[in-house]
């Protein structure tokens, strides 16, 4: 009996190589358009599709393989006698093998806005005939993949054909190709048509790598990317040293990227459960900007999380190691610190390109039954707009100050409550259910004195008890959205013990 295998692909790389192994293994290739090109030149002796089917590629070949000869071929379960009647009966040849990638459409969408040449690119045929040969896994054998070329050939070299166990995952390959196809069409139409939301939603990542376990020991976990994540974005990370990432140090190295990101000048962030231990920045010294984050909280900041935004060297790598951390995360490391940080083998050791750069993107949340999708919190604030409510207003350093803590403040689970000086966090109040409470744990929690401080919290104070809390302790500006029912007893409050207050008239919240 005649073997057959239909060959009609997008990406050429090492197709001719791979035909040529399955003529010598006695297969008939079959093929059209520019793969038959392609095949032919490269020393190959393939069937054009239409002198199977009889009929032309017609419509600037929109149609080729859709047709019962090519259909019939791969869609007949060989386990079924009636099937293997048909096929006789109608002349019609068995494709044992069938190997379809498809037309570059998210290529062409990042390459051109000329909406005739994406919408040229969508596939018809090409998906059809994956759906149908992994349907039909029994009897076919689908290839979509370049790297899965050898393992095609090695099993048909050493056993005669293709195992069932690997037709069972080359079938699931084809399957995922074609609706993260479909996925890339549904976004594009969607982005054409202005949905930001849109009626359905469909999601894409691709499986980095499966992890120890989630947040505690019984849970399983892995990670997933975004199928085009920037250079900067936390899939690209290289890691230099050290035990391979867990669930927790990936949310908590998000989460201190995340506000690493807010400062252009050197700065250095000290993350503990995806809250701040402590930041710190300088005008010019990125040791400078570690002792401030590091001084904050030194008892928490043990075995926690730190982002750098510039270069580490020896000396700094030397500061670091005087302390247990579970990661350092910066844009490059010398040669000096990687062989201090070398001595300390389970230290993870991440590079990855770091920014103050903002974009728009979707924050996911996963409640029972569904999902809960935002803008993230990249909103860049005009401080034009902001206004100074009381009779006291901030010079230009206690502005500085409440700048930074209003960029601090928006990092810190709600209710979050921060007093910093210009240049680093003092005491960070995080994640209570009281806003007062807040206060007094970033009061209790502070290693320094905070006499002349400034204080910034994420929402508006419901009542001035937190404004009378922070004058005890001798704050002199506080940063606040405003917007409570109670702004003006709040405003009155600090008249009455002379602090100044700015409202941003942003919320930032963060649950």
């Amino acid at each position: 009996m005649k073997r057959f295998a239909l060959i009609s692909v997008s990406n050429k790389e090492g197709v001719v190589d791979f035909a040529k192994k399955l003529e010598k293994l006695g297969f008939t290739i079959v093929s059209s358009g520019g793969t038959f090109r392609v095949l032919k030149d490269g020393g190959l002796n393939p069937v054009k599709v239409s002198e199977i089917t009889g009929f032309p590629e017609i419509l600037d070949g929109r149609v080729k393989t859709l047709h019962p000869k090519i259909h019939g071929g791969i869609l007949a379960d060989l386990r079924k006698e009636s099937h293997r009647d048909e096929l006789e009966r109608h002349g019609i040849n068995h494709f044992e093998i069938v190997c379809v990638n498809l037309y570059p459409f998210k290529e062409t969408v990042k390459q051109t806005d000329d909406i005739d040449e994406i919408i040229e690119n969508i596939d018809i045929g090409g998906p059809t005939l994956l759906r149908a040969s992994a349907k039909n896994f029994h009897s076919v054998t689908v290839v979509v993949d370049p790297e899965d070329y050898s393992k095609v050939i090695e099993e048909i070299a050493k056993n005669g054909n293709v195992s069932l166990e690997l037709r069972k995952e080359l079938a699931l390959k084809a399957f995922s190709h074609t609706a993260s196809y479909d996925i890339a069409i549904s976004s594009f139409f969607n982005k054409m048509l202005d949905k930001k939301f849109p009626e359905n939603l469909f999601l894409e990542f691709n499986l980095e790598n499966t992890l120890r376990y989630g947040e505690n020991p019984h849970q399983d976990a892995a990670f997933y990317s975004e199928p085009d994540y920037r250079k900067d974005e936390l899939p690209a990370l290289k890691q230099l040293q050290g035990k391979a990432l867990s669930y927790n140090n990936l949310m908590d190295s998000d989460a201190a990227i995340d506000m690493v990101r807010e400062f252009e000048e050197p700065a250095c962030v000290i993350v503990k459960h995806a809250n701040p231990c402590g930041i710190g920045r300088d005008r010019d010294s990125i040791h400078k900007a570690f002792q401030r984050a590091h001084s904050t909280d030194p008892m928490s900041a043990f075995g926690g999380i730190i982002a750098l935004n510039r270069e580490v060297d020896e000396e700094l790598a030397l500061t670091i190691t005087k302390n247990f951390v579970e990661v350092v995360i910066a844009p490059s490391f010398s040669e000096g610190a990687k062989k201090v940080f070398s001595k300390k083998k389970n230290l993870r050791l991440i590079e990855l390109p770091i920014n103050s750069e903002k974009y728009p993107y979707f924050n996911i949340k996963r409640v029972r039954g569904g999902i809960l999708l935002q803008d993230a919190d990249t909103i860049e604030e005009k401080k034009e707009n902001w206004q100074v409510v009381t009779d006291v207003k901030p010079d230009e350093e206690t502005m500085r100050a409440l700048e930074f803590a209003w960029k601090v403040v928006k990092h810190v689970k709600s209710n979050a409550m921060v007093f910093c000086e210009e240049n680093e966090t003092l005491g960070i109040g995080a994640g209570q259910m009281s806003r007062v409470d807040s206060v007094k744990i970033a009061v209790m929690k502070a290693n320094k004195d905070l006499n002349g401080s400034v204080l910034a919290s994420d929402a508006f104070f419901p009542f001035r008890d937190s404004i009378d809390e922070a004058a005890k302790i001798g704050v002199k500006a506080i940063i606040q959205p405003g917007g409570s029912i109670r702004d003006k007893e709040v405003i009155e409050a600090a008249n009455e013990h002379g602090i100044a207050m700015v409202f941003t008239g942003i919320r930032h919240f963060r649950h």
